[in-house]
């Protein structure tokens, strides 16, 4: 299979955390609030909390198995990874599979489970570098 995503990434097997955090309120000036416009992040699940497993991880974000959030669904992950430290994160699910999924592949099959894809919008950056320097050194 291959590989189609920009950062390299990380083979982790690490539990989480992951709780749905919504987004705050914007108090802007009326004239600014007249023409601004953002995403909004999907509030249905926001107050839910359960464990997961991150399966890999990149500087940029990561791929949580877990039952899948809806899309623009905003997160905080925590979670442990040996030679990194603990990672405390908050992000936006960007991608999603519903279901496990089997691909062929030249040895059989791969199972790509379910879960979620989180794009990153803000993570520590000693951990973002030690993150960076694992992914190098893998």
């Amino acid at each position: 299979m291959s590989e189609l995503r920009r950062a390299a990434r990380l083979v982790v097997n690490a539990p989480a955390i992951v709780e749905s955090i919504g987004q705050g309120p914007m108090h802007l000036h009326p004239n600014l609030e007249a023409v601004f416009r953002r995403v909004q992040a999907d509030t249905t699940t926001v107050g839910q909390r359960f464990p997961a497993v991150v399966r890999d991880l990149s500087t940029n974000g990561a791929f949580i198995s877990a039952a899948p959030l809806p899309l623009l669904s905003r997160v905080a992950v925590k979670f442990d990874v040996k030679g990194i430290g603990s990672v405390d994160a908050v992000g936006w699910v960007l991608w999603q599979r519903a279901a496990d999924c089997e691909l062929p592949a030249p040895s059989g099959t791969v199972l790509l489970p379910r879960g979620f894809g989180v794009l990153f919008e803000s993570i520590p950056l000693e951990i973002r570098s030690a993150i960076a320097a694992a992914v190098a050194r893998a």
